[in-house]
């Protein structure tokens, strides 16, 4: 590998002039910073990470850790977190905790002793099941910044970029109840996870507040080992009066509409569907699912800037909380409203 020393004796300079002439310092001659990135560039001289992260107390590089990587958020997620990484100078290493909490301990440990200046992360489903965060606290408690999205905990006092899941499915449930519609059933698969029981008050609070719906709210939950489309085919027979389904998850929108047609309901004469499905699945329905748009790319991007933020500013004890807002997209799934 090509060093610094090696330019500088090949150029009959010092070091510091090497050095400062790669860096396009004014105490350098244009000529003699010419001739050291002439040939530096000839030598395919590379700086050395290692001694530049141990001189500036930074790696340039941010820990991202997900829970599952074919999960088409977090894998649009991750690209935005990348994309806008790239574009401030940082580089990103990926881990994936699979959503288990051993692997997320791993990632943390792993990369915490001075890989990374700090991580954004997405809390694993058994961290939250568990309601165990500790290992996430002692990595904040080293002083190393967190940036979590979407899957957040109240227990952990780190910046954080979320939506309004209360708010969207409050906004997608009052849409339903403008319709006209008086069955109204969520379903989901992510129960246990903290964006799930928020969704899941906010159907409940829209439904209480409405004076003309009379019937008690229902939650179909569908946990891991259950098939997503035998328990949405065994709703339709439990609940025959049902008229408006609300899916807090990425597909069981998509399977309900394929079985509603399957049992020959009119979509949406007798029943309005919305999910929350991102723009991969769109392709699939016809007709088009009305859905609750995440802006995923969004999120990505905010919890980049807030974590070069945090980084610039360790000493700001308070911390922030992005709200990135949502939008209801009625598409041919539910009726318009005049």
């Amino acid at each position: 590998m090509v060093t610094l020393k090696d330019l500088a004796e090949q150029l009959n300079v010092s070091i510091s002039t090497v050095s400062k002439a790669l860096h396009n310092s004014e105490e350098i001659s244009p000529e003699t910073i010419a001739r050291v990135k002439a040939l530096a560039e000839h030598l395919n001289y590379k700086p050395n990470k290692v001694a530049i992260s141990l001189k500036n107390n930074t790696t340039n590089t941010i820990g991202v850790i997900i829970p599952n990587i074919l999960n088409h958020f977090f894998a649009k997620a991750l690209y935005a977190i990348e994309e806008e990484a790239s574009s401030h100078g940082y580089n990103i290493i990926t881990c994936l905790s699979d959503e288990k909490k051993s692997k997320e301990m791993n990632s943390l440990q792993l990369l915490s002793d001075g890989s990374v200046d700090g991580f954004i992360m997405s809390i694993a489903e058994e961290s939250q099941i568990d309601n165990d965060t500790e290992h996430i606290k002692a990595i904040l408690n080293q002083n190393i910044p967190i940036v979590l999205f979407d899957r957040v905990s109240d227990d952990i006092i780190c910046d954080k970029v979320i939506i309004d899941d209360f708010g969207a499915a409050f906004e997608a449930t009052k849409h339903l109840l403008s319709e006209g519609r008086k069955h109204i059933v969520l379903i989901s698969d992510i129960d246990n996870l903290s964006v799930g029981k928020l969704r899941t008050n906010g159907y409940v609070q829209a439904l209480t507040e409405n004076e003309d719906y009379k019937e008690t709210p229902i939650v179909v939950t569908i946990s891991k080992n259950e098939v997503a489309d035998q328990k949405i085919n065994v709703l339709f027979k439990e609940y025959p009066l049902i008229d408006g389904i609300i899916a807090i998850d990425n597909t069981s929108g998509v399977i309900a509409l394929q079985k509603a047609f399957k049992l020959n309901y009119n979509v949406p004469e007798d029943l309005s569907i919305i999910g929350f499905s991102d723009d991969n699945v769109l392709q699939f329905t016809d007709p088009k699912l009305s859905t609750v748009s995440q802006h995923t790319i969004d999120i990505g991007k905010a919890s980049v800037n807030l974590f070069i933020d945090r980084l610039n500013n360790k000493a700001q004890n308070s911390t922030k909380t992005k709200i990135i807002k949502t939008k209801l997209i009625l598409r041919d799934t539910t009726k318009p409203v005049f």
